[in-house]
């Protein structure tokens, strides 16, 4: 299953100081949750979607509601709460693990239907949001080539770039 959490952060002056709890203290804490097999994180390059997007691959529903999982702080993120807007959660099956984006991959990801990605020739991946806030229900993700995409048109699509390699359990 795919855990995913997308944000928007409010304050210019101390996001580069969230992006640090977060990318090197919260993510290596929630992939030692039992449960949780990968994380990542990425970063909009297009304005018209949250500007932050995490990709954790877990075992299960049951592992969102765990203690190991709440002390490890999951579902919070501190100090930095009141900063965060436009905050999703979301479970989604149909892929049992997130794919690993390198440094020179986009993350494209479609709320409309695959059929704009198969254009791009790229095989989507389905995602079916299952629990916590199942907005949107449906989903489609691909990986494009860095060096492909100045020759696309990539409008109607979320566009992330990856902010760290993909954490492991």
């Amino acid at each position: 299953m795919i855990y995913t959490v997308e944000c928007n952060y409010t304050d210019p002056s101390s996001e580069a100081e969230w992006n640090d709890f977060y990318s090197f203290e919260k993510l290596p804490a929630l992939i030692s949750v039992v449960g949780f097999s990968s994380s990542q994180r990425f970063k909009a390059l297009s304005g018209n979607c949250p500007a932050y997007l995490a990709l954790h691959s877990v075992e299960a529903p049951v592992v969102l509601q765990s203690d190991e999982y709440r002390q490890k702080g999951g579902g919070n993120f501190s100090r930095w709460q009141s900063h965060i807007t436009d905050w999703r959660r979301n479970l989604y099956g149909g892929q049992d693990r997130a794919f690993a984006l390198g440094s020179d991959e986009f993350l494209l990801v479609s709320e409309q239907g695959p059929d704009v990605l198969i254009e791009l020739g790229l095989t989507p991946v389905a995602l079916h949001a299952v629990a916590l806030d199942k907005t949107p229900k449906q989903r489609w993700l691909a990986k494009l080539d860095c060096v492909q995409a100045g020759a696309r048109d990539l409008q109607g699509l979320y566009v992330y770039r990856a902010m760290a390699e993909q954490l492991q359990s």
